[in-house]
């Protein structure tokens, strides 16, 4: 295989376009993941993946307990939702999410137990279909903050198109630690998790990109695969550059194998799945115990929080409740993000409860980031050169704010990943990324009046 090193560890096939270096700021790098003690209750939102949302199966005055699901759908694009605490269910009704919308949630009072649901036993896996089954009744959806139910990309298999596996463990965005705790803490679940996957679905090579800012992570994966799959397996890890936003699918589909997913199609379309590598080692996980995903880790910093730290956390937990285990704010919060800088949602509160694929909550006192005043654009062109799919962000600007969605569509902005590479290097300030998003909807709009 091109890029195959003398160490045994493999690099880049392909050197991506654009992209920015970033500070790295991993400052829980060295953090363990800790388990935070249960809440006193838990928000379970019935949309927490891209997709169709739950209904729920539970009412007001119910008793339940940890891995009882909670809520389903016979909609193929969606997962169950399993209770997260044991206790009693005593609301249904609305929340509202991070990105604005209003959900549907069940709400449950913890009795401080984490009594386990007794009706959950390891899945029986003998094909493709049973650990697709599987997967689906665990509640994955990608951990990596995506979001998309892992099922679904595992029922393309067997497929003799689709022959390489991917795991995503780069994990590019700053302060975000979580995936890198998982390759170092929880390294036999990860690749084991890639041996089930390569045996059940039959992949003919699985490669496990990490950036090479992760050298412990790195060396300690390529240990346990010559441990437990061979020297001389189809199972492979890359080094790739450090550099935003390399973990991006269709830039890691490009880095690790030299293809392109052309715009408008996905990874499977070029013989690829990408699954991130705290999935896969849930997954391991799941087959061995029968425990559904009721919780995750998320790295807790920001200059504003106490006491940064990976936890690991009861889904439905509320942001609020995990920034106190963490000992508070110790500045007056000037911005809160719901995933990690570039990429995450500001959030206005902190009551908001913690979903599926949410794996940083940052807080950041006035003062720690400087902002650029917003003039007018001077032309350098610098937003076109970093931008990884070879977009030109400020013409799409102009047509966004004219509204016109023929040469918006012309332009191509809807391969757009809001990666926010334009906006983090324009040196006028300009809110490139938001009018990405504007484009998209003028385009959106359009396409619903005809």
């Amino acid at each position: 295989m091109k890029g195959y090193s003398a160490s045994g560890i493999l690099s880049a096939v392909v050197k991506g376009r654009g992209g920015v270096s970033v500070s790295h700021s991993k400052n829980t790098q060295d953090c363990k993941i800790v388990r935070m003690p249960p809440p006193e209750k838990v928000v379970l939102p019935m949309q927490q993946h891209i997709g169709a949302p739950c209904e729920p199966l539970v009412k007001v005055g119910d008793e339940v307990k940890v891995g009882q699901i909670i809520a389903d759908t016979d909609k193929f694009v969606s997962t169950p939702i399993h209770s997260s605490v044991s206790g009693k269910v005593t609301a249904i009704g609305e929340v509202k999410l991070a990105n604005g919308s209003i959900s549907k949630a069940v709400t449950i009072e913890s009795d401080g137990e984490m009594t386990l649901f007794d009706g959950f036993t390891p899945p029986k896996i003998e094909t493709a279909a049973d650990l697709t089954k599987a997967v689906r009744e665990s509640g994955l959806v990608g951990l990596g903050g995506a979001g998309f139910p892992t099922h679904v990309k595992l029922a393309l298999m067997p497929n003799e198109n689709i022959d390489t596996l991917i795991i995503n463990a780069a994990e590019c965005e700053p302060y975000i630690t979580v995936d890198y705790r998982e390759c170092i803490e929880n390294s036999d679940n990860v690749i084991k998790g890639v041996m089930t996957m390569i045996k059940y679905l039959g992949f003919k090579q699985a490669i496990i990109a990490v950036e090479d800012n992760k050298p412990k992570a790195i060396d300690l994966l390529k240990q346990k695969v010559n441990e437990l799959a061979g020297e001389n397996s189809n199972i492979k890890i890359m080094a790739l550059k450090s550099k935003y936003p390399q973990g991006a699918e269709k830039m890691m589909v490009q880095s690790a194998t030299g293809r392109k997913i052309p715009p408008g199609k996905l990874p499977s379309d070029v013989g690829c799945v990408l699954i991130n590598v705290a999935s896969v080692a849930f997954i391991q996980r799941y087959i061995e115990t029968g425990k559904p995903l009721v919780s995750r880790s998320v790295t807790v910093d920001g200059s504003a929080i106490h006491t940064p730290k990976n936890v690991r956390v009861p889904i439905g937990t509320s942001i609020s409740d995990i920034i106190e285990y963490c000992g508070g704010f110790k500045a007056e919060p000037f911005k809160i993000l719901s995933g990690g800088p570039m990429m995450g949602a500001a959030i206005i509160g902190t009551d908001l409860p913690l979903l599926k694929q949410n794996n940083a909550i940052l807080a950041f006192a006035e003062g720690t980031f400087k902002v650029k005043p917003e003039r007018d654009c001077i032309r350098c062109g610098r937003c076109a050169q970093v931008c990884p799919m070879s977009l030109m962000p400020t013409l799409i600007a102009r047509y966004a704010k004219s509204k016109e969605a023929d040469k918006l569509t012309d332009s191509g902005v809807m391969v757009c990943m809001e990666c926010g590479s334009c906006a983090y290097v324009c040196p006028a300030g300009l809110p490139l990324v938001q009018h990405m998003r504007l484009a998209k909807s003028v385009i959106r709009e359009a396409g619903a009046k005809k």
